[in-house]
């Protein structure tokens, strides 16, 4: 059968399906049980929790399913020099953005606060609370770290945006890799070559990794139906990771509107940016991104962009100024039919069986 593969077999999931980890608040526990105990995998992205935070999800989360789950971290949780920002950065960005908070009578935020990793005591929460995969993001660990990941009993997934990434990440030891193709929604989690270079269509980069690794292949980006699935493991994967999908769904945390938003005119146009975060991620075209094709070199380094663009996000959402408020999503949203995780978990399981079957006759 279609959904018997290596990752299914290693991660005693029925389905071949994981759920993309949504970081910044959009995950659920509600989200993340619905894929689980329908057979897939459903994941949490944990980067802005502290490892406390982290503790009481895990708790959530195992008093609502007994399945497998994914909680997933980034490696590199900054892009600042000793998590600073310059005078000339700040004074630049001013030039740049103050026109737009302008606009909602918002006063322009001083220079970031100097930003700390927190990934070391992230890491080590998660170490203490063995989930059953630990993905990450934004770079590789070190054969330590995966070592012990492997006597905790974790499986360990990383994210390759390059054929280069993942060879890093196979030599490292880890279980399995995600090939993220430039299709998909969030941000583009290279980290040997620059993300705007990183931008390979996914099923191409499927191909490509499939060339080079041994250890199974997860396709992301692009993938919000059977035929999708179908199309993945036809080429290699052993796996998928559907994100955009999910995250319109009523369980996942976004916003009514960014649901409602994925499934209108709105989600046929999406944009590759660094306007709002500081890193290139892909969600729905604004006016604000629009604005700016040529002014994103003066963003300030990730975080700290986020940082500055916070209040301006939440008095636009306030103001329902929606056009100024960037909404993630992937190049896949015209076709989204399901607004229940459950309905959407049958539906792809239903039509990749229809297909292959289909094949047989």
């Amino acid at each position: 059968m279609w959904h018997n593969t290596k990752v299914t077999r290693l991660l005693g999931i029925d389905y071949p399906i994981l759920q993309g980890p949504f970081g910044g608040g959009l995950s659920s526990v509600a989200l993340v049980t619905t894929v689980s105990d329908a057979g897939g995998l459903g994941g949490y992205g944990a980067y802005t929790l502290s490892p406390q935070e982290i503790h009481e999800l895990d708790r959530q989360i195992k008093a609502s399913t007994d399945k497998p789950y994914n909680l997933n971290l980034w490696v590199s949780d900054t892009d600042a020099p000793d998590g600073k920002v310059s005078e000339e950065q700040y004074e630049q960005a001013q030039r740049i953005f103050k026109p737009y908070f302008d606009e909602l009578a918002l006063p322009f935020p001083e220079k970031p606060a100097p930003f700390q990793s927190r990934f070391e005591n992230q890491l080590q929460a998660v170490l203490d609370i063995r989930p059953k995969v630990f993905s990450f993001l934004f770079g590789t660990l070190s054969a330590d770290v995966v070592e012990q990941c492997h006597r905790a009993g974790i499986r360990t997934i990383g994210a390759a945006t390059t054929v280069r990434e993942a060879v890093a990440l196979e030599n490292a030891g880890v279980d399995m890799i995600v090939a993220t193709g430039f299709e998909a929604g969030g941000h583009r989690p290279s980290f040997l070559e620059p993300a705007e270079v990183s931008t390979m269509g996914t099923f191409v980069l499927l191909q490509l990794i499939r060339e080079k690794v041994k250890i199974p292949v997860i396709a992301a980006g692009g993938i919000a139906n059977g035929r999708g699935v179908a199309a993945a493991l036809t080429l290699g994967a052993e796996a998928v990771q559907v994100g955009t999908a999910f995250l319109a769904c009523d369980e996942s945390n976004a916003l009514p509107v960014h649901k409602q938003m994925l499934f209108d005119q709105a989600a046929h146009h999406t944009i590759l940016t660094k306007a709002f975060t500081g890193r290139l991620g892909r969600g729905l075209t604004n006016r604000i991104n629009k604005d700016l094709t040529n002014g994103e070199a003066h963003t300030l380094p990730f975080p700290l962009q986020s940082a500055l663009m916070s209040s301006l996000r939440k008095a636009a959402i306030d103001q329902q100024q929606w056009d100024m408020v960037f909404f993630w999503g992937g190049q896949i949203a015209p076709i989204l039919k399901h607004r229940k995780a459950q309905q959407l978990m049958q539906a792809l399981i239903d039509d990749t069986t229809t297909y292959f079957d289909d094949l047989k006759v």
